[in-house]
């Protein structure tokens, strides 16, 4: 049997406020093209990201697959996970877990399976990106948290998780390679993560 990634401890049970976000979550009935997350003790219902975003989601996908730890999975597909000990539940835009934490037949994940999580900004929802979740994904003892900071066009990784958060971090501009630590170990090519030019009449191209 493949153990489960060695995390940090949390904080114990969930708090009832939290639970009742939670189960308030369950029920709640999302507009088309959103997604609800619990970030500072409230819901918060954003878009989903512009399509260009998609592409960049595959290729972080595609470039990681050969590296995950075993038994592990990556996907960009819609999934709310809880973390109840810094009372949070997010749907980040990329996420690696163990495939034990997907057999459930909850629309809520345990956020203790996961071994990676990446998020792009978007105007909405870039300070959240920035600031709550690098400090409660850390707290949570998400091993790895990659910052696509889509307005930038800057590469950050997080690692190292402690109660206080993440110890170490790097940044590097679009088009260079970043460094995945363990437990993926290998470096990310983040070529082809820019927002495509646009024509005259708006549509996009290729660059």
């Amino acid at each position: 049997m493949t153990a489960m990634l060695e995390r940090p401890t949390t904080s114990g049970p969930a708090p009832r406020h939290f639970q009742a976000l939670c189960e308030a979550l369950e029920e709640l009935r999302v507009p088309a093209g959103c997604k609800a997350e619990i970030i500072r003790g409230n819901i918060v219902i954003s878009p989903w990201s512009k399509a260009y975003h998609l592409d960049v989601m595959d290729l972080v996908c595609d470039r990681l697959r050969a590296h995950l730890p075993e038994e592990h999975r990556i996907s960009s597909a819609p999934a709310l996970y809880v973390f109840p000990g810094v009372e949070r539940a997010y749907g980040p835009d990329i996420h690696a877990a163990h495939r034990r934490t997907r057999l459930t037949t909850s629309n809520q994940v345990d956020g203790d399976g996961l071994s990676f999580v990446a998020e792009l900004t978007s105007p909405s929802t870039r300070d959240d990106d920035l600031t709550d979740k690098v400090e409660r994904y850390g707290k949570a003892g998400v091993p790895i948290y990659l910052l696509l900071d889509m307005q930038e066009e800057l590469a950050t990784v997080y690692w190292s998780p402690t109660a206080k958060g993440y110890e170490s971090h790097l940044t590097a501009p679009f088009g260079k390679t970043v460094r995945i630590p363990a437990p993926f170990d290998c470096d990310l090519d983040t070529s082809g993560f820019w927002a495509p030019a646009e024509t005259e009449d708006g549509a996009a191209r290729e660059t």
